[in-house]
């Protein structure tokens, strides 16, 4: 599809230049029967460099290419009404494009949801100067957690006020194919937030999503081109979701932040502990599950929910880790699943390649 507009925008702008030419006495189009004035030209002229204008934003992943390809297709078809006799087939073309410019501006728009909520929590951090994570803001730390913060080499380091994640991976539902995403996403912990965008490619259309979480209230929307509802969840369900996830994120990607005061610990073993989160009236807990090097290796929480069917029920969810990397000299997750525990079996719905991740985002 998007092979297909590229085309279709330089096809249509190159059509307009032989009233250009014409109106000029540049170029005799003896299909152009009607006379066309200079005035006349100057505006094929500028629809057509409007239209390759649009193509080459498109193609440079400029989300404001509609814009360009508003103004000409509007452009065009007043030129197309007055010259109707011989360019009045172009109005085909120009309904075609106005409905792909319809769903970039929806793509478009939706996506300014999240920009906005993101630029509103990178705002708050503006000023905030995190303090240094030291030894002791460990010491009431299970020991295997504190293993772990020492083998991510956080000691020594900011405490962690933001994330940015670059992500992609695949994702399913039971019973369904899988389809490939693209995703990226803010978390905060002043006010507890978790900015989740990605975009899906089902049968080779883009379908945005937004999951936006911030202080104990989540949102789910899935729009086809911004525009069409595929799903709009919400409610106390997918906030105690939400707030799992969230955990899940800072255990993973955000070791640092495992010193906040909200998260209360139980001694396990060598190997394990169990936490609990706390964001305003939720409460979720997970058991953290590490090998001898210290790294995390699996995060398991029974405080989930998924969506099934029309609802959302509660099933065992876990996240084991599959790789880990060193990046700048300290160690990150790189690679990790998503896994349903459901009563006839496990079932693996999500595969993430964490790409790149920044701390205390400016």
């Amino acid at each position: 599809m998007k092979t297909a507009l590229v085309i279709l925008l330089i096809l249509h702008g190159l059509i307009h230049l032989p009233g250009f030419l014409k109106a000029y006495q540049i170029v005799a189009f003896e299909q152009l029967s009607l006379p066309i004035g200079k005035t006349a030209g100057v505006f094929w002229l500028l629809a057509a460099l409007l239209f390759l204008l649009a193509a080459l934003a498109f193609l440079a992943g400029n989300t404001l290419w509609w814009l360009p390809a508003t103004a000409a297709v509007a452009i065009s078809q007043v030129l197309i009404l007055g010259s109707w006799s011989d360019a009045r087939y172009g109005t085909v073309l120009n309904i075609l494009i106005a409905l792909m410019i319809a769903g970039g501006f929806g793509m478009w728009k939706f996506h300014q949801s999240y920009r906005n909520d993101f630029k509103a929590g990178l705002l708050r951090q503006h000023h905030n100067t995190p303090a240094v994570v030291t030894e002791a803001d460990l010491v009431h730390l299970p020991e295997p957690v504190q293993k772990y913060l020492r083998y991510s080499g956080v000691v020594g380091q900011p405490r962690i006020n933001s994330i940015k994640i670059n992500m992609d991976g695949r994702m399913r539902e039971k019973g369904k194919d899988w389809f490939s995403f693209t995703s990226e996403q803010y978390n905060f912990f002043d006010i507890p937030a978790r900015l989740f965008y990605m975009t899906g490619k089902i049968k080779g259309i883009d379908v945005p999503g937004y999951h936006r979480y911030l202080n104990g209230t989540a949102s789910m929307r899935i729009r086809l081109f911004g525009l069409f509802p595929v799903v709009e969840q919400e409610g106390v369900k997918l906030d105690q979701a939400e707030t799992v996830t969230l955990f899940n994120d800072i255990c993973l990607l955000a070791p640092a932040a495992l010193t906040d005061k909200r998260i209360s610990w139980s001694e396990g073993d060598s190997l394990s502990c169990l936490a609990t989160f706390r964001v305003n009236k939720i409460s979720i807990s997970a058991k953290l599950i590490f090998n001898e090097q210290g790294q995390l290796i699996n995060f398991i929480s029974d405080d989930r929910y998924a969506l099934k069917g029309d609802g959302m029920q509660q099933f065992r969810f876990s996240t084991p880790v599959k790789a880990y990397r060193i990046v700048n000299g300290f160690p990150q997750v790189s690679e990790g699943s998503a896994v349903w525990h459901y009563p006839d079996g496990e079932f693996e719905y999500g595969q993430f390649n964490i790409r790149s991740i920044e701390y205390n985002c400016k």
